[in-house]
């Protein structure tokens, strides 16, 4: 048994974590088949020296038992709003503010929609209602739950009222043959989120807000077709947890894509061009601005409010009108970043124009890239880019992602340090 202020080793012979040393962690488990893997949450939490408090819904013990969670929080664990039976008065009110953080894993569609829209009618979400402290949620659900506008309206709602997200990850469903994303988060990353959250690294970029964009966009053309593009949205993602662990405050505003958003960043999910500058101007003032999106150039003039049906005449006409152009309004808006940097997908004549663009942008730096299918580039793991500045043209070999992330995020650390030479 550890002593007291000191958490077990995370694992045999290994360090002794203390990052959450002394921080009040109030864990609120919902209803869900996910609900097994916040046992395991409490013990990584404790592992790095958290006091954890566990409130539960009355679906979460249909999954697991408030004697497990008690076992390894060391504390009572709290399930009825109307329980007044306690050894001290322990009220929703005095739960919701006793915490440093409150974590909700699984967050289910359930809770997430009573958060919401204030509804208060159990103890977890009379407790989200009464908190004023950072909330986590771990969002966990059948993929079809979790693409529906309903829950992406709640979604949208509890993140501009400042609560935060970690996950949901893709991957098998418990119910045979679904899969997608929905799953739960898994423990280490939900830790690894309240670490940022609670004790954010003093980075190179403490105190700075950074905006990412990241993904492709979709332009509808009816109801069930759309333009858009082949990216990934992987290297906007490794951006944007870059900056975050570098210590910068970073919204993501993401296209439609298929892995999960990094953790200690605030997601802003969009599907078209004009919603992606509005997310992005909505974000702003902020020091640092990387416009990685891969946006589409147009979008449908006139897109049809009903299935455009094949018939004898031939395919339709389709008129184009131009979508905004995200990076030059930034690089030219009244509150602009004082660092912005942009992306130049090419699969011709790279180096030439990506100098053109940045250019015509007004841009500090653009980060040029062969897109081209033989490149590999959109959709995989890896990238090769070159900085293009005013100063010239820096050709980096090829790395991950991460890596380049990594890189990138340090160039602009030292620009914004006024480094001599940092970005030639």
């Amino acid at each position: 048994m550890a002593c007291k202020g000191r958490a077990q080793a995370g694992s045999a012979g290994g360090p002794l974590l203390s990052t959450l040393r002394d921080r009040r962690i109030l864990l609120v488990i919902a209803g869900g088949i996910a609900a097994y893997k916040a046992l395991d949450l409490i013990r990584r939490l404790k592992e790095r020296g958290a006091a954890v408090r566990v409130v539960m819904t009355e679906a979460a013990t249909r999954f697991v038992t408030p004697l497990a969670a008690q076992a390894l929080s060391h504390d009572r664990v709290f399930t009825d709003l109307w329980e007044r039976d306690a050894e001290h008065d322990v009220g929703h009110i005095r739960l919701a503010r006793e915490a440093d953080l409150i974590v909700v894993a699984p967050a289910t569609a359930d809770l997430m929609a009573k958060a919401a829209h204030g509804l208060a009618d159990d103890l977890a979400s009379a407790v989200l209602l009464a908190t004023d402290r950072p909330v986590l949620l771990a969002p966990a659900m059948n993929p079809a739950m979790w693409a529906s506008p309903a829950t992406a309206r709640n979604r949208r709602l509890l993140e501009a009222d400042g609560l935060r997200f970690v996950g949901p990850d893709a991957g098998e469903m418990a119910e045979r043959g679904e899969a997608g994303i929905g799953r739960m988060a898994e423990p280490l990353a939900i830790a690894a989120a309240v670490e940022a959250i609670l004790s954010p690294a003093a980075g190179p970029l403490a105190g700075r807000r950074a905006i990412v964009t990241a993904g492709p966009t979709h332009e509808p053309i009816d109801p069930v077709r759309y333009i858009a593009n082949r990216s990934s949205g992987r290297q906007g993602h490794a951006i944007a947890a870059a900056l975050a662990q570098a210590g910068a405050e970073v919204v993501l505003v993401t296209g439609p894509v298929a892995i999960p958003p990094p953790a200690g960043v605030r997601v802003v999910p969009v599907e078209t061009a004009r919603e992606m500058l509005a997310a992005v101007e909505a974000a702003l003032p902020a020091d640092i601005a990387v416009m990685a999106a891969a946006v589409a150039d147009w979008r449908a003039a006139a897109a049809s409010g009903e299935k455009i049906k094949k018939d004898a005449g031939g395919p339709p006409s389709l008129a184009l009108a131009e979508n905004p152009d995200i990076l030059q309004t930034v690089s030219r808006h009244p509150r602009r970043p004082a660092f912005v940097a942009g992306f130049a997908a090419e699969t011709e004549n790279l180096l030439a124009n990506a100098g053109a663009k940045l250019a015509r942008k007004g841009c500090d730096l653009i980060v040029a890239n062969d897109v081209s299918p033989a490149s590999g580039v959109m959709g995989g793991a890896r990238n090769r880019v070159h900085l293009v500045t005013r100063d010239g043209v820096e050709d980096w070999p090829e790395m991950t992602k991460e890596a380049v992330a990594q890189a990138l995020v340090e160039r602009i650390a030292a620009a914004l340090a006024g480094k001599t030479g940092a970005l030639a």
